[in-house]
C-alpha cells in the first residue's frame, strides 16, 4: 500500500527524514515534548457522545468528553479492527492486528513484543496505567500501574497494585486491595492522585486512564439512580429490523435485546407481564438508561480531569485523547454488545485536544484505525515508532491534512468467541461494505451512502456486480498485505512464556 518514501511522509517525516534517529517536533529540553493523557472508556460507542450528534445528544449530554472536540479535533470514520475488548487492546498498545499480536479473543498479551508503553518509556516517558487493563499478562513498560482484575467491580472495586503482582503473571493472580466507592469515581480520584503525586515532575508523562464503564451489567453509582427517570429514550429506526435479506448470522446471534444470554438486557422481572414489541420496547429503554447512566458518570469524572489540567497549567502541554474500546450496539439492529462488523460496533469514538498543534472544533473524515494509536501517539511525542507495527502516524490528519496516498480502505476480522456471533472478515471503504462470515459460507454487501443504516444486503443484486468484484479484490489485497493467513482462525495464541490460565 505505502512504498518507503510515501510511509515516512505519512509518519510526519517527509520534511525532516533525516532526522529519524532524533527527536522530530522536541526542543532540546525534553520538558518540551507534550504529556500525553489516554483515557479509554470501555464499550463507550460514538452514539453515546453528544459531539457526535444522534438520537441521544439531547437527553444524554456528554459536555466534558465534547469539551475535547471543541478544543481539538473529532474523529468522523475511526475503526476497530476486531471488536471485542482484549483484542483490541492489543492492537492499541502493539499497533498490530489479532493475527500479528497472537491475541485474537480474550488471551493473554505476549508482553515480549515491542508496545506503546515500553517504547514511550524508552523515549524518555513516565509511564502509567490506573483503571481497567484487560490484557491478563502482568503489566510491562509501566513506571506505575494501579489495575483491575479482569472486567473488575463497579462498586467498591478492588485494585491489583504495581508491587502486588504475582510471579505467574497473571494479573488475576495478584494480591487484591479494596476501595470503597464506585469504580469511575475510584479511577477518576487515582488519577487525579497521579497527576497530583505520583509523576516525577522533571519528565513527560503518558499517563492510561482507563474507565470499566458503561460495560455490562452496567451498574451505575447511586447518585445517578433518578438520572432520565421520566424520560423516554428516543429508540433507533430499527430496533425491530427482523433480518430480511441478511445472512443466517444475524439470525443465530444471542447479542439481540431479550436474549436468554443472561439478564444483561431481558429484564425479565421488570417485563414479565408484557408481550411481542412492547415487551422488547420496555427492555430497550431499561438498558439505555442503566447504560447511559453509566456514561454520565464517566463524563462528569472526565470534567474533574479536565478542570485539573486546566487549574494546574498542564492543559497547555498535554495531548489529551479520548476514546472507547471498540462501538456497541444501543439497540441498533435490535442488538447490544458489540464483535458484529456494522456500523455501531465498528467505530470508535475518538477526540484529541492538543493546544498550539489542532484547531480548535476540528473534524476529520479521514480514516484512522485503533492499530494507528499507538504510531502516532509516539510521532507526536518525537520517539519513533516500531518497524513491526502495521498501524501509520495520523499527525498530518490531526494538523487537518489528509496525505492523497492515506488509506481509503479498511480490514476486518472476527474470531469466534462467544454470543454465537458468527466469525467474519471485511472490507469497509468510505461508500461500501462487504462483509464475509466465512464458517457459514455467506456475503453481506452495504452501499453506506445509500443505506446508511445497513437494512439493504445487495450482494445478489445485479447492479452491485462490479462492485464485488472490485470489493472481493480489495479483501483479498489487504488480507495479504497484512500478512492474515485466511485458514487462521485464532485458536492457537500466542502468550510468550505465560503458561495457560486454569480459571
Amino acid at each position: 500500500m505505502y512504498n518507503r518514501r510515501n510511509f515516512l511522509r505519512i509518519l510526519g517525516f517527509s520534511a525532516l527524514s533525516s532526522a529519524l534517529s532524533r527527536n522530530i517536533w522536541a526542543s532540546e529540553n525534553k520538558q518540551a515534548r507534550p504529556n500525553i493523557l489516554f483515557i479509554m472508556s470501555d464499550d463507550h460507542t460514538s452514539q453515546a457522545i453528544s459531539a457526535y450528534g444522534g438520537i441521544l445528544a439531547d437527553i444524554c449530554p456528554t459536555p466534558n468528553i465534547d469539551r475535547i472536540a471543541k478544543e481539538g479535533i473529532l474523529f468522523e470514520n475511526c475503526f476497530v479492527t476486531n471488536s471485542i475488548c482484549t483484542p483490541s487492546r492489543s492492537a492499541i498498545f502493539t499497533g498490530k492486528y489479532s493475527h500479528m499480536n497472537g491475541v485474537y479473543k480474550f488471551t493473554a498479551l505476549d508482553q515480549s513484543q515491542p508496545t506503546l508503553p515500553k517504547l514511550m518509556q524508552k523515549a524518555g516517558y513516565y509511564t502509567a496505567l490506573v483503571g481497567k487493563y484487560h490484557l491478563h499478562s502482568n503489566p510491562a513498560g509501566l513506571n506505575y500501574w494501579s489495575i483491575l482484575p479482569g472486567q473488575g467491580r463497579y462498586h467498591d472495586p478492588e485494585f491489583i497494585e504495581m508491587g502486588d503482582e504475582n510471579p505467574s503473571g497473571w494479573v488475576n493472580d495478584g494480591k487484591r486491595t479494596e476501595y470503597k466507592g464506585h469504580s469511575s469515581g475510584v479511577i477518576a480520584d487515582k488519577a487525579l492522585d497521579f497527576l497530583k503525586n505520583k509523576r516525577p515532575k522533571d519528565k513527560p508523562f503518558m499517563f492510561f486512564c482507563h474507565f470499566k464503564a458503561p460495560h455490562d451489567t452496567w451498574e451505575f453509582a447511586r447518585r445517578y439512580r433518578n438520572f432520565l427517570e421520566d424520560v423516554e429514550v428516543p429508540e433507533p429506526p430499527n430496533l425491530f429490523d427482523d433480518y430480511e435479506g441478511r445472512s443466517d448470522a444475524l439470525k443465530k446471534q444471542l447479542q439481540y435485546i431479550g436474549s436468554e444470554w443472561g439478564d444483561h438486557t431481558n429484564f425479565e422481572d421488570q417485563t414479565r407481564h408484557l408481550k411481542g414489541k412492547q415487551k422488547k420496547k420496555k427492555q430497550y429503554q431499561l438498558y439505555m438508561k442503566k447504560y447511559l447512566r453509566c456514561v454520565k458518570g464517566v463524563d462528569d469524572n472526565v470534567g474533574r480531569i479536565l478542570d485539573y489540567l486546566d487549574k494546574s497549567g498542564l492543559a497547555d502541554n498535554t495531548i489529551v485523547i479520548y476514546t472507547g474500546d471498540q462501538g456497541f450496539f444501543l439497540g441498533e439492529h435490535g442488538l447490544y454488545d458489540k464483535r458484529l462488523m456494522y456500523e455501531e460496533a465498528l467505530r470508535m469514538p475518538f477526540l484529541v485536544r492538543w493546544p498550539g498543534r489542532i484547531k480548535p472544533l476540528s473534524r476529520s473524515k479521514g480514516m484512522i484505525l485503533n492499530v494507528d494509536f499507538a504510531p502516532t501517539i509516539l510521532v507526536a511525542s518525537g520517539a519513533r515508532p516500531h518497524p513491526d507495527m502495521q498501524g501509520h502516524s495520523f499527525v498530518p490528519l490531526l494538523e487537518g491534512e489528509i496525505p492523497s496516498d492515506w488509506r481509503k480502505s479498511m480490514y476486518y476480522r472476527y474470531y469466534y468467541s462467544h454470543f454465537k456471533t458468527e466469525p467474519h472478515l471485511g472490507v469497509r471503504t468510505y461508500k461500501h461494505k462487504l462483509i464475509y462470515f466465512n464458517r457459514i459460507d455467506q456475503w453481506e454487501l452495504y452501499d453506506l451512502e445509500k443505506d446508511p443504516i445497513e437494512m439493504n444486503n445487495v450482494y445478489d443484486d445485479p447492479d452491485y456486480n462490479s462492485i464485488v468484484k472490485k470489493l472481493k479484490k480489495e479483501l483479498k489485497r489487504l488480507q495479504t498485505e497484512l500478512g492474515d493467513d485466511p485458514k487462521d482462525i485464532g485458536n492457537n495464541p500466542r502468550l510468550g512464556a505465560l503458561a495457560p490460565h486454569d480459571e
